[in-house]
């Protein structure tokens, strides 16, 4: 993703992948390692050790998966990953609340993107099942992908290799849906993905009509749209079952952000019934005035 025309200004200049070390986010974590493979970026593995236990070993090996995906040869030494463009940290916080943690990491730290598991059943991650107890003034409004438990998700852990090819795209008249058409068409051009389907859906009352929006050419992808009423979030789910959708890309407001995600939200209600990643755009954040 890129934040002018030229192809050399990623729009997500740094990546954050919080990991409780669980089957769930070595998945996620595959997520990160692709999407900063290709931004060239900054990625940082933050882990919070409740219990006070936590070493370097413990995480998922960059250099090692790197190697497994052909990307490094074997025996590689630390700096072949910088060599890739790739800027990794691995930092271990020991606080007793997760959430507060990692909210705590992207208030003080330049965040683009985060990657993070959750657990199938609750929407949270397997740390942070505890929902926030209180509002919290300020949203970490960043684009976020979820991981849902139980979800091989599009990167391949064998290889490497991302596979795309239904996009599922919800859209209100507000948030605005703009930034998570261009999302997902930057998406599928970064990935270099050969064909696919966008589908454009709405869900309102009868009669009502499709928000305005503008499409983007993208070579082997084309666009779908659906006008669907009932349940908003029961809608969603049962589309992205029929269309046997890859990825859910949306746009929401401040409100329906990361913290919302682990609250309850409509976004955090999405990665509960769908068992396949979401990636949320908060129209407020400073890569969706990229994306508009």
């Amino acid at each position: 993703m890129y934040r002018d025309g030229s192809n050399t200004a990623p729009i997500v200049q740094s990546i954050l992948h919080p990991t409780d070390f669980s089957e769930g986010s070595q998945i996620a974590f595959y997520h990160a390692l692709r999407a900063s493979l290709l931004t060239k970026c900054e990625l940082t593995l933050l882990h919070v050790a409740t219990n006070g236990f936590a070493g370097w070993s413990d995480f998922p090996g960059i250099r090692e998966t790197l190697e497994r995906w052909g990307m490094l040869p074997p025996n590689s030494p630390k700096s072949a990953v910088l060599d890739l463009g790739i800027d990794p940290r691995k930092i271990v916080a020991r606080k007793e609340d997760p959430v507060r943690a990692v909210l705590n990491f992207v208030e003080h730290n330049p965040t683009d993107l985060i990657v993070l598991a959750t657990h199938q059943s609750e929407g949270h991650a397997r740390w942070m099942r505890k929902s926030v107890a209180e509002p919290v003034a300020r949203g970490a409004e960043q684009m976020t992908l979820f991981i849902p438990g139980q979800c091989k998700g599009f990167v391949s852990a064998e290889d490497g290799s991302v596979s795309i090819r239904k996009i599922l795209i919800p859209i209100t008249d507000s948030p605005r849906p703009q930034p998570a058409l261009e999302a997902a068409a930057r998406l599928v051009t970064m990935f270099n993905l050969p064909n696919g389907t966008f589908t454009i859906l709405h869900v309102g009352p009868p009669g009502s009509s499709m928000p305005k929006i503008r499409y983007y050419e993208v070579e082997g992808w084309d666009w779908e749209s659906q006008m669907r009423s009932g349940d908003v979030i029961e809608t969603i789910a049962d589309t992205a079952s029929e269309i046997d959708a890859d990825l859910i890309v949306m746009s929401t407001d401040g409100r329906n952000g990361f913290l919302d995600a682990l609250r309850g939200s409509h976004s955090e209600r999405v990665v509960r019934q769908c068992a396949i990643p979401l990636l949320t755009i908060p129209v407020g954040s400073l890569v969706a005035s990229y994306l508009s």
